[in-house]
């Protein structure tokens, strides 16, 4: 039986025969060894035919499609044109293929028996290595140029792969989000532990960082706080008691006094706390915006924040759409999974998802129900946002709607509606904007029972017809018995 290859370059489809058999069947270690010598290989290895791609945008499609274990037109038109004919679905050749799902896909149009194992591999990387020596004009310049430029047409194809929902940028915000969250509270426990030595009865008063940063660079010196300062303290604080209670404290103080140079130093730091803290405000703004133009039923069911958190965990919104409600369920909860699963205990409940309003409103029986139901909904929303062309966000709103009738119903009994109901009146509402034609009304219980009793007398009938038939039958036999005896 004869072996074929085909070799997908960035210049084109090559289809190679090969002649020599019987001195490769030694193995892959023997092919490895022929490999060596274009001399040994070219005897072993020819080729049969090739098609250069027409143009770069050709070029693209084609390995765009053989990545994705696809086959295009063009290449099985070339692969029928030049392989022999398969007769009676019985062919006298194989062809060497370097993925396997690519082989199954060829398998399946053409009928021709492909294999894919190591023996082929060594093979096409011979072809690889001396693929330019087959070829003729070809040279080992024109190769490399066109390898980079379709290396790199392939590579800004994937990143650039549906700009609309760039979740790359959620997955970098939410990570700086969580780094400044970090770096502000050290920041300002450092603007608290330093201005204290100086006024320490402000920590008491005031509780809250980013006022109490404010309030450092405002009153400087506490010797110089008296009551010129106490519309800005006010405006500051929010409460006018407050800011009286500074006013005070500033002069009963019990701090040392602080020398101007430490003073200025103390300033700047407080002022570079409190940028950092309003840029963490703009930046929670921009990742908002986001959610809600690339996941806005997601963000409207479980929030933006926790969202964001699951798109990064999985890795982009694609995947946490594949993600089954299970995995969502304890997705941030890897490790005590595992833990529990190696201990045998009891598994974790919720991961990511418990940081949602939801899970905190429940009662302690009922945490691990309404975190099933949570998670089961956000994997509906995520499906939605990443498959959804128009974008809206009344999917999540009518599934937030329903996980708050699941936790009134575990604290009141009240039945929530179904989910098929509620999807049925947002696609009504939304119309042609989300889905096409007009939402299928259930069949009534009366319907059914209407349908199984037609069916179930036309049965009878079509039984009391055949009975006399029968019974016809059997009289004929009758009588032609008779006759024979």
């Amino acid at each position: 039986m004869s072996t074929f290859l085909l070799f997908e370059s960035a210049s084109g489809f090559g289809l190679f025969e090969v002649t020599a058999s019987d001195e490769l069947a030694q193995g892959s270690d023997a092919v490895q060894r022929s490999v060596e010598s274009m001399e040994r290989f070219g005897k072993s290895v020819k080729l049969a035919a090739f098609k250069p791609f027409t143009s770069a945008a050709n070029a693209l499609e084609q390995i765009n499609a053989v990545s994705e274990s696809q086959l295009t037109d063009d290449l099985k038109n070339f692969l029928t044109t030049n392989l022999p004919k398969v007769k009676a679905g019985k062919a006298k050749f194989k062809l060497g293929v370097a993925e396997a799902k690519l082989g199954s896909a060829i398998q399946e149009e053409t009928g021709v028996p492909c294999e894919c194992n190591e023996y082929v591999g060594e093979l096409l990387r011979g072809v690889r290595q001396h693929l330019a020596t087959f070829i003729k004009g070809l040279e080992d310049k024109d190769m490399s140029r066109a390898q980079l430029g379709l290396a790199h047409s392939y590579s800004r194809a994937k990143v650039k792969f549906n700009v609309n929902k760039a979740d790359n940028m959620i997955i970098q915000a939410i990570a700086l989000l969580d780094t400044l969250d970090k770096d502000v509270n050290t920041f300002v426990m450092r603007v608290r532990e330093w201005y204290s030595w100086h006024f320490p009865e402000l920590v008491k008063i005031c509780n809250d960082n980013y006022q109490y940063a404010q309030l450092a660079l405002l009153i400087k010196d506490k010797g110089s706080l008296n009551e010129d300062k106490l519309e800005a303290l006010k405006e500051i604080v929010g409460e006018e008691d407050k800011a009286k209670e500074i006013i005070e404290a500033g002069k009963m103080s019990m701090g040392q006094d602080i020398s101007p140079i430490d003073l200025i130093n103390i300033e700047t730091f407080a002022r570079r706390v409190i940028s950092l803290a309003e840029y963490r405000q703009k930046l929670f703004t921009y990742l908002s915006d986001k959610m809600h133009a690339v996941a806005p039923n997601l963000s409207a069911l479980i929030g933006e924040l926790v969202g964001a958190r699951l798109i990064s965990h999985a890795g982009s919104l694609t995947n946490l759409a594949k993600y089954p409600a299970s995995t969502v369920q304890i997705l941030g909860a890897e490790k005590a999974l595992f833990r529990a699963l190696k201990t045998k205990g009891n598994t974790p409940k919720y991961g990511l998802i418990f940081h949602s309003s939801f899970i905190g409103r429940a009662k302690q029986r009922n945490k691990g129900r309404i975190s099933r139901y949570l998670a089961n909904k956000c994997s509906i929303a995520s499906r939605i946002d990443c498959f959804l062309e128009n974008s809206t966000d009344a999917f999540g709103l009518k599934l937030k709607d329903q996980v708050e009738e699941r936790l009134r119903f575990y604290e009141e009994g009240v039945a929530p509606r179904k989910n098929l109901d509620v999807m049925q009146e947002v696609i009504a509402t939304l119309g042609d904007a989300a889905g096409e034609g007009e939402p299928v009304e259930k069949k009534s219980k009366k319907d059914k029972k209407e349908k199984k009793e037609k069916k179930r007398k036309g049965g009878d009938e079509e039984a009391a017809a055949e009975a006399p038939a029968a019974a016809d039958g059997e009289k004929k036999k009758k009588k032609k018995k008779k006759t024979e005896a």
